[in-house]
């Protein structure tokens, strides 16, 4: 009697389990078809240390007054990983601009390190939500080192597809104007540099006022990129902007820098009319 209770039981459970097993399957696959269905591709941009999600309204401001008018989506992370959502993209939209920031945006390797994993938190949502693969990724100043670290660690090849980055200001060796002395991020990114996507597309953009900085990052700060990135990826670019409007600060908004992401990374900005 014992053992046809045991194996009823038994029975039962293996009925539970291949239900829901099947129902999760399912479920799963269903979500994998979108996401291969999606024609969406965004644009999706992390601002600098101090900086908040708001860092590049006039940037958009600036593209969308002459071409398609970008949707534009903007979460911040949480320390608590929770994420706070504001904006919308409609549905039509194939190129939205997505803005991912961190309530915890201080300076400092080790925070730097910190928000690489929230943005790995905040890409995982978005494409949960709007089952996109494929973007294009920006950051401004410290923000390309969060992007730099989430592709050395975080990046998932079989989740993801990014043609292309493109950093703005970023120090990769911090403060340092000598690419003599690295220092421990450097030589962390330099050590872990084989992980990048080898089909990825990388333009590092320099701002300089007096052609040794922009006011903040040494320019050599900025070129030490190379080391990182160069041999390593498809193809690097340095492409270096000078002028009263090439400050640290000013950087996204540059007539050069705009022209630069209008030409290298957006694919739906032109209006029909044009």
């Amino acid at each position: 009697m014992k053992n046809k209770i045991i194996l009823s039981l038994s029975f039962l459970l293996l009925l539970f389990l291949g239900y829901y097993g099947h129902v999760w399957i399912s479920e799963l696959n269903q979500v994998q078809s979108k996401i291969q269905r999606s024609k969406m591709t965004p644009v999706i941009f992390v601002p600098g240390s101090s900086a908040t999600i708001n860092r590049f309204d006039d940037l958009f401001s600036n593209i969308n007054a002459k071409n398609v008018n970008h949707s534009i989506l903007k979460v911040k992370v949480n320390t608590d990983n929770t994420l706070s959502f504001s904006g919308s993209i409609k549905s039509s939209d194939k190129e939205p601009f997505i803005v991912i920031g961190f309530q915890d945006n201080e300076d400092g390797y080790t925070n730097i390190k910190k928000q690489a994993k929230w943005l790995t938190i905040a890409l995982e949502a978005l494409q949960k939500r709007y089952h996109f693969r494929t973007f294009s990724a920006i950051g401004h100043s410290n923000g390309g080192l969060n992007w730099t670290i989430f592709f050395e660690k975080y990046y998932d090849r079989n989740s993801f597809d990014v043609p292309i980055l493109m950093t703005l200001g970023t120090p990769f060796n911090f403060s340092e104007n000598s690419l003599n002395r690295k220092t421990e991020m450097l030589n962390d990114l330099i050590s872990d540099s084989h992980n990048l996507p080898k089909n990825l597309q990388m333009i590092s953009v320099a701002g300089t006022e007096d052609y040794t900085d922009d006011g903040i990052v040494p320019i050599q700060s900025v070129i030490a990129g190379k080391y990182v990135y160069q041999k390593t990826v498809k193809s690097y670019t340095q492409i270096t902007v000078s002028g009263d409007n090439a400050q640290h600060s000013s950087l996204p908004e540059n007539p050069e820098t705009v022209k630069l992401i209008e030409s290298n990374i957006l694919k739906h900005n032109k209006r029909s009319n044009r």
